[in-house]
């Protein structure tokens, strides 16, 4: 996104967006032969060319808003030389097509959507609709065609509104949009891999992390850090309100579940490391993960010698659940569900850590043992009630009840707890066609 350099002035409205030829800004003049490798080095060092998913559907919508940039871009680009304050300019824009740029000395409402469409050179307008393909695509398939549509357009007006709010230069091109979908793809695919060309001394490719190359890349270091030490006419401010307008808007969506999470996106890390960070300060708190037991009292008690057959059996189970939790993390799940049951018939108050515990209790389902399996999660259900995904939970136990041990009533009871809270449309189909089954004459 280019910016004209320069204060504001009275005649700003009628000022043409030039590019200077005595002094013009690295970002937007093509430099003299003599310059070339100096500018390819400063302005080329890390180059995303491949991510490692690609869309399920044709992303139509991407492919329209690169066609309707270029031919915009055909439509309005005519350089010509102009003599501005005796100062030879280049003027990019067709006379008739200046009025689309955003101009924040007094912007029109249709500039903050038009001047997106605009670009001041080839290199500008590939660049942009180079980063909007390699990004575009996949958040197009996850939002659809017009949700989409919707992010690209609510981009450009909101990098539109930050370059307002803070500066006076008039501003054309699509980056502030396309910076809008990148951070999309940041929220919503952040563990995905992009394979990068560099070239310092040597070049080759190298696999980041989107998070990574993403955050601190194109964000960070592009549009934080380089406007420090760069002269570049380029509205970083504008990018960096694109980059917040997409990775806002996105976390809003899947916080509010108006998109389906697939459990790798950024919303599900913070969330994970947000449950991590409770379980921390719980147990350091005297939570004991093994009983279950929310907090230790102190009770104050007269010491009794216990008979040694209590101290065998307590050492028994508390090896029993070490062997346990050693196979649950080997994932010998088989041998831990065998280990389990033998576990019961010592004490069948015992109780596993939450996840062994749902673990545990898919194995044994798995292994047709309904019996088993139908006690193992409803000791889940009575344990760890405010477990956030209790209604897949309540699925399994009430398709058990239902189908394999003729306990119609609790199915029901299970089902209809289940349907209430259940997102995906493939678990609501299955609890709708069991409780018709158990409702029917």
């Amino acid at each position: 996104m280019y910016r004209k350099q320069g204060g504001s002035s009275p005649n700003e409205l009628a000022a043409p967006f030039f590019y200077g030829l005595s002094a013009p800004p690295a970002s937007i003049r093509i430099p003299p032969p003599t310059e070339k490798n100096e500018y390819l080095k400063a302005r080329n060092m890390l180059l995303p060319i491949r991510t490692s998913i690609h869309p399920r559907r044709t992303p139509y919508t991407n492919y329209a808003i690169i066609i309707a940039n270029v031919v915009c871009y055909l439509l309005t680009y005519s350089p010509r030389m102009m003599q501005v304050d005796g100062e030879q300019m280049i003027e990019p824009l067709r006379p008739w097509a200046q009025m689309f740029m955003l101009t924040p000395v007094r912007p029109y409402l249709w500039q903050f959507v038009t001047y997106a469409f605009l670009h001041g050179g080839l290199m500008h307008i590939f660049g942009n609709m180079y980063f909007l393909f390699i990004f575009g695509n996949n958040v197009n398939d996850k939002l659809g065609n017009v949700g989409y549509l919707c992010l690209y357009l609510a981009g450009a007006v909101f990098a539109g509104v930050g370059h307002t709010l803070l500066h006076a230069h008039p501003v054309l091109g699509a980056s502030g949009a396309v910076a809008a979908v990148t951070g999309a793809y940041l929220v919503l695919f952040p563990q995905t891999v992009i394979t990068v060309i560099y070239w310092f001394i040597f070049i080759g490719t190298m696999e980041i992390a989107a998070l990574y190359f993403i955050a601190f890349k194109l964000i960070v270091w592009d549009n934080i850090i380089e406007p420090n030490f760069s002269t570049d006419a380029v509205a970083y401010d504008a990018h960096l309100a694109g980059y917040a307008c997409g990775i806002a808007a996105i976390l809003l969506l899947l916080a509010m579940k108006l998109i389906d999470s697939n459990y790798t996106d950024l919303w599900s890390m913070i969330k994970q490391w947000n449950r991590r960070r409770r379980f921390r300060d719980t147990a350091a708190a005297g939570y004991d993960p093994f009983s279950g037991r929310h907090e230790r009292k102190r009770v104050w008690v007269k010491e009794v010698k216990r008979p040694d057959a209590a101290q065998v059996q307590d050492d028994e189970i508390a090896h029993m659940r070490a062997e346990i939790a050693n196979l649950i993390g080997g994932r010998n799940l088989p041998a831990a569900a065998v280990k389990y049951l033998e576990l019961l018939k010592k004490d069948p108050e015992q109780v596993l850590p939450r996840q062994y515990q749902l673990d545990v209790a898919n194995q044994l389902m798995a292994e047709g043992k309904w019996a088993e399996a139908a006690h193992a999660y409803e000791v889940f259900l009575a344990q760890y009630a405010a477990y956030e995904y209790i209604e897949q939970v309540r699925l399994m136990l009430g398709i058990i009840c239902a189908r394999y041990l003729n306990e119609p009533e609790k199915a029901l009871i299970q089902l209809t707890a289940a349907k209430e809270k259940l997102t995906d449309p493939g678990q609501i189909k299955m609890c709708t066609d069991e409780l018709a089954k158990l409702q029917s004459p």
